[in-house]
């Protein structure tokens, strides 16, 4: 296995600048992982794959104002893009400016101070806050959208799922996106149980595996919750037959982080690393609904774990001459 295996041209016009309206007139390619079989749908129809006893779960985390501007000491601005909160003050951080060495300080905008600790991998700092930047986040922060996403968002809500409950992501669980409040209650009349879980997303989701090899390429560490309730629920619907379908790849790599115990999934708390490869063997997913990932991305060797990697490259494929949208606003897949 190479990472080379995992490669695809995609076309510039078919990256999705803006999402569409209303979220869930986005378009579904449905892929039955069995047989290969493809059908093109618009994305509310995904209720009529759903059966019920199934078990929908969805990743309620919400996308943080965190893209942050700063001066140097000497006047000249700096970019800060909060990427993990380690305690109250302290964030890791990418920054853009130069000498911003360890000890150098700068001040945010219309708030307080901050500190270089350390110096982390690249551009990547741990900085120290002189208090918490949080309640500035309103007067100083921006939504940090994806680098291949170049049109201004009029809407910053529209980079949120409907559900978006736990602050703490520097991006969007975006297969989540497609979901309106009617399109679940829909799913909910139709005898679909829906539940939560939280993965904090950070912003190495976008960056492609650069080793020849993927097992030696080491995946970011997120911060992820699978509270009681939830696991309560998944095993209900396990021990009665029904299926557990993941909205995301974050709340597929949730699911796959929790300890099964004696045939029951066990809450869980805390960070994961998992990395998802051709030839690992699922634990608790049975069906996904996710988008179109980057080239030589983990996500699409994750989904392709889950499908086949000539069945996910074969679908996209397709789904790039049939003019699907691809990546965060894009358009989504139903991998039954």
């Amino acid at each position: 296995m190479k990472t080379s295996d995992f490669d695809y041209h995609l076309p510039e016009t078919s990256i999705a600048q803006t999402p569409v309206e209303p979220r869930d007139s986005s378009r579904l390619l449905v892929l039955n992982r069995q047989t290969g079989e493809l059908e093109q749908r618009i994305f509310r129809d995904v209720v009529e794959y759903l059966r019920p006893g199934d078990l929908l779960v969805l990743n309620q985390t919400r996308v943080i104002p965190a893209r942050i501007f700063a001066r140097k000491e000497t006047g000249g601005r700096v970019e800060l893009l909060l990427l993990r909160r380690r305690d109250e003050l302290t964030w890791e951080a990418l920054v853009g400016g130069k000498g911003l060495r360890v000890g150098k300080r700068v001040r945010v905008e219309d708030g307080p101070e901050a500190e270089i600790l350390e110096l982390l991998n690249g551009s990547e700092r741990l900085i120290r806050f002189t208090e918490p930047i949080e309640p500035y986040f309103p007067k100083v922060g921006n939504v940090p959208l994806p680098p291949y996403i170049h049109e201004k968002l009029s809407d910053p809500e529209r980079y949120q799922t409907v559900y978006a409950r736990e602050p703490g992501s520097a991006a969007a669980p975006t297969a989540g996106l497609h979901f309106t409040p009617r399109l679940l209650d829909e799913v909910r009349a139709r005898g679909v149980e829906v539940a939560y879980v939280t993965l904090h997303v950070g912003l190495d989701t976008f960056a492609p595996v650069t080793e020849d090899d993927p097992v030696e390429h080491k995946i970011h560490t997120e911060w992820c919750e699978l509270p009681q309730e939830t696991a309560d629920v998944i095993n209900q619907t396990r021990a009665a037959g029904g299926r557990v379908i993941a909205v995301g790849t974050t709340s597929v790599r949730t699911l796959e982080s929790v300890n099964v115990g004696q045939n029951a999934i066990l809450p869980y708390i805390g960070s994961t690393s998992i990395f998802i490869l051709p030839g690992y063997q699922f634990k608790v997913v049975d069906a996904m609904i996710t988008n179109f990932h980057l080239p030589k991305s983990t996500l699409i060797m994750l989904v392709s774990a889950f499908a086949g990697r000539e069945r996910i490259l074969s679908a996209y494929g397709t789904a790039i001459t049939c003019g699907f949208r691809f990546y965060s606003f894009g358009d989504a897949m139903l991998i039954l």
